[in-house]
């Protein structure tokens, strides 16, 4: 068996652009610039043993918040509850038909400035044509294709890089050569893309409202007597995000559904109600109570009571909603990913005043 290179290896990934390139019509996204490890973003090359790697960052997972998300708020991103939680750091996709790599093979017998790739191209591209078209096992993947399967209903798979996690270790699992996999089927491999990895790449994708919350007094409290905090049932509904993977049939969405805003008054000199700090969503999908008139010197149940003055540096009351993340997905599958929060911080001036117009 012949050694695989450095220049082969850098070929691959020249293969992998082209095809991404060439796939547009697929539901693909542009071509990907080449760049050595630690694996940046576009396409990267490498050797384990005799074995061709070829990865990219550029997904063909398509991603549709399906509802929620506020309207005319900032969206934001969650934080796993779970410090140890991580989404998937690689997975393989479907990236070209027969046709497409045959095409891309071809291309590549003719250089031009779409493969800048090295002086060794023509060696590198024998491998290709050797392995893909004549059938010749050429790489450790176990077997050769006869003229790059034309005819046949499926499509060549590529390892691909999770972009925010492509400076580890572990986005570089994914290292099989370019391989077959009939349509309608998913590899069988623990880096295939079934619908929970589905579901754990959208959690990245899920954007919450970035609302702040409601606070009676508004921006200026006093000494002793209660800070009501509430948000509105409209503000804070479900949010729900799909991702489907064109030309695999999977697909999974994801859900976060608001369950708890936990307050931190930011200083130690101050009580929270409930005495926890976690304020429940209530039957109506509210929290809290808005406050009315007459309420000043009632215990809201969700609110502050702040024991001193501010001085000349306001507190920062920091307000977290934790949201609860559940998926479904194709074929029936579901289960549930890690509490995610959203946290916002509003500056609160507490005075020295022991009444309030009511």
């Amino acid at each position: 068996m012949k050694r695989v290179n450095r220049a082969l290896c850098l070929l691959a990934a020249a293969l992998v652009a082209l095809m991404s390139s060439a796939a547009g019509a697929y539901g693909y996204g542009e071509s990907d610039d080449m760049a050595p490890s630690p694996p940046p973003p576009g396409p990267s090359g490498g050797a384990s043993g005799n074995a061709l790697t070829a990865s990219a960052t550029t997904t063909g997972i398509k991603i549709r918040q399906v509802s929620g998300g506020g309207s005319g708020t900032s969206p934001k991103t969650l934080a796993p509850v779970d410090p140890n939680w991580e989404p998937p750091a690689c997975w393989y996709e479907p990236v070209a038909t027969p046709q497409q790599l045959k095409d891309a093979v071809d291309r590549l017998k003719k250089g031009g400035d779409l493969v800048p790739v090295t002086p060794s191209l023509s060696w590198g591209e024998q491998l290709m044509v050797d392995h893909y078209g004549k059938g010749k096992a050429e790489f450790d993947s176990g077997e050769g294709y006869e003229n790059y399967n034309l005819g046949k209903d499926g499509y060549f798979w590529r390892g691909v890089i999770n972009e925010n996690r492509r400076n580890e270790l572990d986005s570089m699992d994914c290292e099989r050569t370019l391989f077959w996999q009939n349509a309608n089927t998913l590899p069988d491999d623990e880096h295939a893309p079934t619908p929970d990895v589905l579901a754990a790449y959208a959690y990245d994708k899920i954007n919450v409202p970035g609302t702040e919350v409601e606070l009676k007094p508004a921006a200026k409290s006093t000494v002793n007597l209660p800070t009501w905090v509430w948000l509105d049932r409209a503000t804070f509904q479900e949010v729900k995000v799909r991702a489907e993977l064109p030309n695999a049939g999977v697909w999974a969405e994801t859900t976060a559904k608001p369950v708890a805003l936990h307050l931190n008054a930011g200083t130690e000199d101050a009580e929270t109600y409930p005495a926890s700090g976690d304020c429940a969503i209530n039957d109506d999908g509210s929290i809290g109570t808005p406050y009315t008139k007459g309420d000043a010197d009632k215990t809201p149940p969700c609110g502050i009571r702040y024991l001193r003055a501010s001085g000349g540096e306001p507190f920062q009351l920091k307000a977290s909603i934790t949201w609860q993340i559940s998926w479904e997905g194709s074929g029936g599958a579901n289960g549930d990913l890690p509490d995610g929060t959203f946290e916002t911080t509003q500056d609160m001036n507490v005075q020295e005043i022991q009444s309030i117009n009511r």
